[in-house]
């Protein structure tokens, strides 16, 4: 499977730039989702690497290849990029049997009757849709014609699989169990897949890594987890995790042996950070971050009152009143608070992180603790 290289891609549509001098690595056999709100340019990106949309400038190599380059003046056609595209609504041929369906594209390439029946046998096991073959696209349920398209994507062998939101139509049981099948094929396949998406979830679950874009330009590209735990800015802190970061506006002043103190709600927080010291400058404007499951309610130093709780089984969102701010926090278990019950609350863990509220960007990750 090859390796995919953007080198300083950019696309105009007129006055506007959808995708400003992207810069992309994707890895052999990787399977990166392309992540943001709309409008980002996630599509934009896809559309270009598939050969669907030309880039205005830039570079794309795909397996060492050059398939556009505006310097040289090459942009070789979609057909001859040997790729799958698997679009949202999965552009079944409505008169065709899923048999058909699949082996639509291979008869296209004159293969042999005995083969592309080998083929399409292959993929209907693989997709478990085996009991499937004779029937008709509109005798087929959302999840069922899901898995004809991926087939029939796969049925060509191609080098990379993109995939623009094909999970979208899909209710939000069948889409949990699309996320494990595709993750699956991933693993069988060994292939390179290009997932676009603008739900933070689907990310998280599925790739290797994960490209969060805004307005065109790339924020923050890292394993999930990484994006998760150490995002590069605010930007990227909040549109990442369910429930999202707590958010505190402060302003920070120097502390022994590097520590930062922040004044929060009449309390004074101690920030420490977990690495290098993080220089700030006495009186700078601050923003902390805290994730909500690292807010513990129970034996702690600070002291608030439930605003509500959203108890859903398995854990329970806790809004909480500090002061004048409106935290979160999750609590694992079905466990219920009336509103403006009085609770003490304490955090946890070396994975707050302390942000400047003027660029955004992350200054480091630490521990707090409550004088």
């Amino acid at each position: 499977m090859p390796e995919i290289v953007l080198t300083n891609v950019t696309k105009r549509f007129g006055k506007f730039t959808a995708v400003e001098k992207l810069d992309l690595t994707i890895a052999d056999g990787g399977f990166v989702t392309l992540l943001g709100p709309s409008g980002c340019g996630k599509t934009t990106t896809l559309r270009m690497i598939a050969g669907l949309e030309s880039p205005t400038e830039g570079e794309i190599l795909i397996n060492g290849k050059p398939v556009f380059s505006s310097s040289k003046g090459i942009d070789i056609s979609p057909n001859k990029r040997d790729v799958g595209f698997l679009f949202q609504n999965y552009a079944l041929w409505p008169h065709m049997t899923v048999e058909q369906n699949i082996s639509f594209g291979l008869e296209n390439l004159k293969w042999d009757k005995q083969k592309i029946q080998a083929r399409v046998d292959e993929l209907l096991m693989t997709l478990k849709i085996d009991s499937l073959g004779k029937r008709y696209p509109n005798e087929l349920s959302g999840g069922q014609q899901q898995r004809v398209a991926i087939a029939r994507t796969l049925a060509t062998g191609p080098k990379v699989l993109f995939m623009d939101e094909p999970l979208s139509n899909l209710d939000a049981k069948l889409r949990t169990e699309m996320r494990s099948e595709l993750k699956r094929l991933h693993t069988e396949t060994d292939s390179t897949f290009v997932y676009v998406t603008h739900d933070q979830l689907e990310a998280m679950t599925l790739s290797t890594k994960t490209c969060l874009m805004k307005e065109g330009i790339v924020q923050q590209y890292a394993p999930p987890l990484e994006v998760y735990n150490n995002p590069t800015n605010i930007f990227v802190a909040d549109f990442v995790g369910s429930p999202t970061m707590n958010f505190i506006e402060t302003k920070g002043r120097k502390g022994n042996n590097g520590e930062i103190r922040l004044p929060v709600s009449g309390r004074e927080l101690v920030f420490s950070p977990a690495s290098a010291e993080i220089p700030i400058r006495d009186e700078q404007p601050l923003t902390l971050g805290i994730r909500p499951e690292f807010i513990r309610i129970g034996e702690g130093a600070v002291e608030a009152k439930t605003y509500a709780a959203l108890p859903s089984g398995m854990e329970t969102i806790v809004k909480i009143r500090l002061g004048e701010l409106i935290l979160t926090a999750v609590v694992f278990g079905a466990i219920d608070y009336k509103p403006e019950t009085d609770i003490r609350i304490d955090f946890a863990g070396d994975n707050c992180i302390l942000f400047d509220r003027e660029s955004g960007l992350n200054l480091g990750l630490g521990k707090l603790t409550v004088l």
